[in-house]
């Protein structure tokens, strides 16, 4: 064994972050291990928004549900995780988006061969010194704890034992779990093995962490052997890069610097030389570009919801970032260009959807710079209000809404001599940070007792509804409130799952048929079919008798309803088409909805779609309905569609043989849904909505054949009625109607007078009332029934009529039907004014005393509340002001 003298130690090779990927993956593709391309990173998993680990595509393999297509896998899977958004750029080595190079064994082999393994590539192929290794093992995991020492020759000086905390890797309370080993980078081997604390980062780095997946914890905490062993590992390129690059920190490595580089020179700073609030913004801008590139690349949209939220929040702090440094123009498509030039050898199809990558981050901050501008608006406002404080509430809206970091808005609040709530903005992203675990670390194994487990025992449905709509079949599976059932009986929902079918299970955006299960004994409606794991699951009701398992039933498919999703679907089909020949032939379907009665097609666009625009898309549909093209279904692989020119949609997942439906001439796409046979059989194409959904996103909804008379006629109803009812013909009602807005608007403008009028007889009559203190007159009086506008005539007129040194107080509810609300009203004549008053800042502390808040100009302002039981003690309150500030 060598001794621990770092005199001996040999310096590592310098590897690129791409010959440390290639290094690894080579390894294991010598040791037998199919390489597997890296999964997107919107995940197949419904319990989570993102792919957060390596092991994330395996989950069904590890589960059981799933057989493995190969006993050994290596992998580089690209991962997301925001849960520490927070420490990116602050700390050397979190992050958002990172790389986890990985060797799985599915029933294969298990410790002996992992530990090997892991020990000859890091020590002979990247060529690490022992000495600099230390090893960690689970405290009760003697096994893997002899392998490392008597198998592999490690110093156990240098093997540290670990609590289940650190050292035992579980998904949740149940489950696949078992005991792991991590190897660690020591940075100060010379310190030696006295102590060697784990968690001091500025010594150690955990690089490589095994996970031996050998027991299923039950419901009572009992572990038990797993039948079949598995072996999880995970590899983070960014810290064996830190490692062999000899950086202190992972963004110093090529996978990142480049991309700080870029961001400096644009915001004209010297990264080596400038301070470290500079360099942190740097690391969080080079951190997340590689992020929104990869979620873009894999179909993500910017949005408010779900992973679309993610997006969006990692781009505006990009932006938000950029703006600290000095960066004042647009780019992100800039520096996102530089990325994809970074990561394209690994993954190519960043250069494949490099137009719409770089056309999404243009369109998402443009228009988030124009929040910005918003943001300062509403920062202004705040302030005017006169308020001595900005709630916590407000500075997160700032924050989260307009992009403004607490530090700016503290910056300028205290440039006007108020303070901003930092507890409450606190609070406010402690809330935030919760609906961020949304996306959170946790990878949920468990599915105890749930439908998809059970749905694991069954084989997969065959699927006939491409040739038939009706077929006679066997119920080999009966669910009734998620549980597996032997019978369900009139009256009761149920989930049936049949050996065969003709009903097509909702996907690729159409929805699942619906129709009846039949037989002498039961009769069965189908509302909708989806599909899990290739086995159809049919939901619907029982109407007659008892169902069965093992009953023999004859199936059969609404033929209206079929009729009416496949003409919407190959609609689709030539809507896309039109858009890229009409539009933009870059526009990409962003999702969509086929159901019976409509289609909804959503597409990346930079602008709203004309009418114009709408009405030639709409002529050119028809006219392909018209021209009766033949529609041509094959299957055949991937590869040769796609050299066929077949359009795959941005983001979906295909497998090696897949289904082509084309029109020939008009459009060409990879699809499982159903189709007409001809176009001519569409009958008619018509739009009837196109809205903008998201950030660059539009939406067309449109109909085709049975539905468009339904529309039509539905339509035609409506006109009638109105005919009717205004007693004119069809072609008159626009008119009819355009004159009623008339007559409407006249009616209101001339109550708006009435009230107005009758508010400032009440006023005037309120002038009585007024005390004089020295040269100056005060007013303070209740006034109900007016609303704002009103009681702001009243109080200019009453500092009128009063004259010079006035000032009024008027305060009431508006409207006695709405009992929770009153307005207040203060106005101060110019002098007073000119004396240093401020009506703003006066009524807003007025307002607080019922429980409200408003502001305004000095001379005239008005509040709101919702405690009108205090209204009596604010205008006491408020007199009692005036008259010591008069006096």
């Amino acid at each position: 064994m060598q001794k621990n003298d770092s005199s001996s130690l040999i310096n590592p090779p310098f590897l690129s972050g791409d010959e440390i990927r290639d290094a690894f993956i080579n390894f294991f593709t010598d040791h037998n291990h199919k390489k597997l391309e890296s999964s997107s990173l919107i995940p197949d998993d419904p319990t989570v928004l993102l792919t957060i680990a390596g092991m994330l595509p395996f989950k069904p393999i590890f589960l059981g549900l799933k057989e493995s297509s190969t006993p050994r896998a290596t992998t580089s899977q690209k991962c997301i995780r925001t849960n520490d958004i927070d420490n990116v750029g602050r700390t050397a080595r979190h992050h958002t988006f990172f790389e986890m190079l990985g060797n799985f064994s599915f029933g294969d082999y298990f410790k002996k061969e992992a530990i090997q393994w892991a020990w000859e590539l890091t020590t002979e192929v990247f060529r690490l010194h022992p000495n600099h290794i230390v090893i960690s093992v689970f405290e009760e995991d003697l096994e893997a704890e002899e392998i490392w020492r008597d198998v592999v020759g490690v110093d156990a000086k240098r093997i540290v034992r670990m609590g289940a905390s650190d050292n035992f890797w579980s998904s949740g309370l149940t489950g696949p779990c078992g005991p792991c080993s991590e190897l660690y980078f020591d940075f100060k081997p010379e310190l030696g093995t006295d102590v060697l604390d784990l968690e001091d980062d500025s010594r150690f780095i955990e690089f490589y962490n095994l996970v031996f997946m050998q027991y299923n914890r039950d419901v009572k905490g009992n572990l038990n052997p797993l039948a079949n062993c598995h072996i999880d590992t995970g590899m983070g390129l960014e810290r064996m890069a830190q490692i062999l690059q000899r950086k202190s920190n992972n963004y110093e490595t090529d996978l990142i610097f480049p991309l700080i580089e870029e961001a400096a020179l644009l915001a004209q700073v010297n990264y080596e030389n400038t301070n470290t609030k500079n360099k942190t913004s740097l690391k969080i801008i080079g951190d997340h570009c590689r992020a929104v590139t990869h979620l873009i690349c894999d179909g993500v949209s910017a949005s408010n919801l779900g992973r679309g939220y993610i997006l969006r929040r990692l781009i505006r702090r990009m932006v938000r970032h950029g703006r600290l440094i000095g960066i004042d123009t647009p780019f992100l498509p800039k520096l996102a260009a530089v990325a994809i030039e970074l990561m394209n050898k690994a993954y190519p199809q960043l250069l494949e959807n490099k137009h719409i990558i770089l056309n999404e981050l243009k369109i998402e901050e443009s228009r988030f710079l124009e929040t910005l501008e918003r943001g300062e608006k509403l920062l202004a406002e705040i302030i005017n209000q006169g308020s001595d404080v900005i709630r916590g509430k407000q500075a997160f809206e700032l924050y989260d809404t307009y992009g403004f970091p607490l530090e700016l808005t503290e910056e300028i609040a205290n440039e006007q001599g108020i303070s901003v709530d930092v507890t409450g903005f606190e609070n406010e992203m402690e809330k935030q940070r919760k609906r961020a675990k949304d996306a959170s670390t946790s990878i949920d194994l468990t599915e105890e007792g749930s439908i998809e487990r059970e749905i694991s025992l069954f084989d997969e449905t065959i699927f006939n509804g491409y040739e038939t709509l009706e077929n006679t079949a066997k119920v080999i599976g009966i669910f009734k409130n998620n549980e597996l059932v032997k019978e369900a009986t009139e009256g009761e929902l149920v989930k049936i799952i049949f050996n065969m079918t003709p009903f097509y299970a909702e996907s690729g955006g159409q929805i699942g048929d619906q129709g009846l299960i039949t037989s002498q004994d039961v009769e069965v409606s189908i509302q909708n079919v989806r599909k899990k794991k290739n086995i159809f699951v049919h939901s619907g009701k029982i109407e007659r008798g008892i169902l069965r398992v093992h009953a023999s039933v004859k199936m059969n498919v609404s033929p209206s309803f079929r009729q009416r999703t496949k003409s919407n679907h190959t609609a689709t089909h030539l809507l896309q088409s039109a858009l890229k020949l009409l539009i933009d032939s870059s526009v990409s379907q962003r999702g969509s909805l086929v159901s019976s009665d409509r289609l909804r097609f959503d597409f990346n666009a930079p602008k709203p779609i004309t009418s114009n625009e709408l009405k030639e898309m709409e002529l050119l549909v028809n006219q392909w309905i018209s021209e009766d093209h033949p529609i041509q279904i094959k299957t055949m692989p991937i590869k040769e569609a796609m050299v066929a020119g077949a359009l795959a949609m941005f983001g979906e997942k295909y497998g090696e043989v897949v289904r082509v439906v084309n029109v020939p001439g008009v459009s060409m796409e990879l699809c499982g849904g159903t189709h007409v046979t001809s176009t001519s059989q569409l009958g008619t194409f018509k739009i009837i909505n196109e809205i903008g959904i998201a950030s660059g996103i539009r939406r067309i909804e449109a109909i085709a054949g049975p539905s468009v008379l339904d529309y039509f006629n539905e339509r035609d109803l409506v006109v009638k009625e109105l005919s009717k009812l205004f007693k004119v013909q069809s072609h008159e009602i626009v008119g009819r109607v355009s004159s009623l807005q008339l007559e409407l608007k006249d009616k209101i403008r001339g109550l708006v007078q009435v009230k107005n009028e009758l508010a400032l007889a009440k006023a005037l009559g309120l002038a009585i009332y007024s005390k004089s203190i020295g040269k100056s007159q005060l007013l303070v009086r209740r006034l109900d029934g007016v609303d704002g506008a009103g009681m702001q005539l009243a109080a200019s007129s009453l500092i009128d009529h009063l004259g010079k040194y006035s000032a009024v107080v008027l305060g009431g509810i508006p409207n006695q039907e709405i009992a929770n609300k009153l307005i207040l009203v203060a106005a101060f004549s110019q002098e007073l004014v000119s004396d240093g008053l401020d009506a703003g800042k006066f009524i807003s502390g007025v307002a607080k005393i019922c429980g409200g808040g408003g502001g305004g100009r000095p001379n005239i302002a008005q509040a709101g509340g919702s405690q009108p039981q205090s209204l009596e003690l604010a205008l006491e309150k408020a007199s009692e002001q005036l008259t010591e500030q008069l006096s």
